[in-house]
């Protein structure tokens, strides 16, 4: 995809994977609108990346208003292209039914899908709006919107019955998302990736390594946020890809 002019909206920029992947946009000369409700993260990238064509803006993912204000921001910064909804949020920790034969409460059970799987539909469903409104590229191109699953999605562990359900949720909204927007040139593709180490993990770097690279099967260590920067660029790059959902794990497959 020609990036020349373009815009990006990076939904949890903020974060592990949304800041590398705001950093490599930026470095490719694409102005960034950093969406997330970390302020203080937000805005020391913002300063750190020291560009007028780099902006931070709050943005709760559930909220229609607030996701819609982060689409017009990044419009004023240039043509929107890019969309990657990479936003954290609440997981869980328990089994449906516990010890005690408590079960685990739709309240909470609500809250996490709402973020995370009717978050992703949110910045979707208006972004993709807004990039209808490009003028189509060579290609016939308007935008692509890269979602972010997990491989939880695919196989969830033990206690992880609300967030393995709203990732996959996102990974079955991938191929539909695209079909329903192929006819306004408007990609959708979704990553999900394995045990990768951000700054959610309460832990050093070199415990986190120690505790979980062990279990990828080649390369033999957690991912780097990087590595999910570098793949979210190749989606961009790439106009033939199209309604699919990579794994990026190390051949990991989660067991119960």
């Amino acid at each position: 995809m020609d990036l020349n002019g373009a815009s990006a909206l990076v939904v949890g920029g903020a974060g592990g994977f949304g800041e590398a992947t705001v950093r490599r946009l930026a470095g490719a000369g694409v102005a960034v609108l950093i969406a997330d409700l970390a302020e203080d993260k937000g805005k020391a990238l913002e300063a750190d990346l020291g560009s007028d064509r780099v902006r931070y803006l709050a943005t709760d993912v559930t909220s229609e208003e607030s996701v819609a204000a982060a689409v017009a921001a990044a419009r004023e910064l240039g043509t929107l292209r890019v969309g990657v909804v990479v936003h954290g949020g609440p997981a869980a920790a328990r089994r449906i039914v516990n010890r005690k034969g408590e079960f685990y409460p739709l309240e909470t059970f609500r809250r996490t899908t709402d973020v995370f799987l009717g978050g992703s539909y949110n910045v979707l469903s208006q972004t993709a709006a807004a990039m209808t409104r490009n003028e189509p590229l060579d290609s016939g191109q308007r935008g692509v919107v890269i979602m972010t699953a997990s491989i939880a999605g695919f196989e969830g562990q033990v206690g992880q019955t609300d967030y393995a359900a709203a990732k996959g949720g996102v990974i079955s909204l991938t191929l539909t998302a695209a079909r329903d927007l192929a006819p306004t040139g408007v990609r959708v593709m979704t990553i999900a990736p394995g045990t990768f180490f951000t700054p959610a993990f309460q832990m050093s770097e070199e415990d986190a390594q120690a505790k979980w690279g062990p279990g990828v099967p080649n390369p033999k260590r957690m991912g780097r946020a990087d590595e999910y920067a570098k793949l979210a660029m190749q989606i961009v790059d790439n106009d033939y890809l199209n309604g699919e959902v990579i794994r990026i794990d190390g051949a990991l497959r989660f067991n119960v």
